[in-house]
């Protein structure tokens, strides 16, 4: 009996793989690059299953080119580069792995609130310049303590930032359509506001929102407009989110001190007009900026775990059972 085909997108680690090879045909790439999308319909063409991540769009183009596809587990959190709708009416279910990404994605986040506030890609690159004799009244930066970060979205990852920024003696406001509990917010430290306050508020703004029709482009130059003057932008979780053309212009005029980012617009496929680089004016801003290349849940360990959560899934719905960390509902 033929075993079910199972295309893995990128790489994976090599457990996995055995994971996946004992009840079906696997065909992995075992390179640490992208397939184009021709190079990838070859070798799905023909796949019951295919493991996708982060680079990958699923459309419905996609779809018809794969008709015998059952199930995509994406070793993601934010999906909203597959198109839920096309596989839900072609019958092909769709799962992520919905909590994984959030403590790893938190530790990012605050890693780029300290990177940038404090200096340290520019202390790092003064060090190395070789021009380093010893202290000086220098690359003074902003201190956490008693100041106030103010964050776009409360779900796992905003709770998980907010619990760590806490542990910095930061104010902490948020905005959400769905307030928490007051124990919750008593916990946390939160204060729930209006997008308007917190803005203007806050010495640190963090979006930490999904990419969707509402949220494209929220940070555009108008609403930078609305910050505080001399604040800071952490971005770490979808890049057009952020106007980045916008950010150029507001770090320019001094109303951003500086904006540090773990993702870019270039890299939602989902956008057909998407640019294809990153502005060079924030490339070459290395004083106010700070970039990570999507290093959120770069925690090998982690990795492991998202990566066989997604094949748990895969083997479940090609065993006809209801896989877990679906998205979707095709029964």
């Amino acid at each position: 009996m033929n075993k079910q085909k199972v295309v893995l997108t990128h790489w994976v680690h090599p457990e996995i793989v055995e994971m996946l090879q004992e009840k079906t045909d696997v065909v992995a790439n075992l390179s640490r690059k992208t397939f184009t999308r021709d190079e990838l319909l070859e070798r799905a063409a023909a796949a019951d299953a295919l493991m996708a991540f982060m680079p990958d769009c699923i459309d419905e183009d996609f779809l018809k080119a794969c008709p015998k596809l059952k199930v995509i587990g994406a070793a993601l959190k934010g999906y909203d580069n597959f198109d839920v709708k096309a596989c839900t009416e072609r019958g092909v279910w769709l799962t992520i792995a919905p909590d994984l990404l959030t403590i790893p994605t938190a530790e990012l986040t605050v890693g780029l609130v300290l990177a940038i506030t404090r200096n340290m890609l520019e202390g790092d690159r003064h060090i190395r310049s070789g021009q380093f004799n010893g202290w000086r009244p220098e690359l003074y930066g902003l201190g956490l303590h008693k100041r106030t970060a103010g964050i776009i979205g409360m779900g796992f990852v905003g709770k998980a930032v907010a619990e760590r920024l806490k542990g910095f003696g930061m104010d902490i406001l948020y905005a959400d359509q769905s307030p928490l509990s007051q124990e919750e917010e008593r916990e946390l430290g939160l204060t729930r506001t209006g997008l308007p306050q917190l803005m203007h508020s806050s010495d640190v703004v963090i979006p930490l929102l999904p990419l969707t029709e509402q949220t494209f482009h929220l940070f555009d130059k108008d609403i930078l407009g609305q910050m505080k003057q001399g604040s800071y932008l952490v971005n770490a979780c979808r890049g057009s989110v952020v106007d980045e053309k916008a950010v150029v212009h507001s770090l320019k005029t001094g109303q951003l001190a500086g904006y540090a980012a773990d993702v870019f617009e270039m890299e939602d496929w989902i956008r057909s007009d998407r640019p294809r680089e990153i502005p060079q004016e924030l490339l070459d801003n290395t004083a106010q900026t700070f970039f990570t290349p999507h290093l959120g849940s770069a925690v090998d360990e982690i990795r492991i775990e998202i990566e066989r959560y997604c094949a748990t899934s895969i083997l479940q719905a090609l065993a006809g059972d209801i896989p877990d960390g679906r998205v979707n509902d095709i029964r």
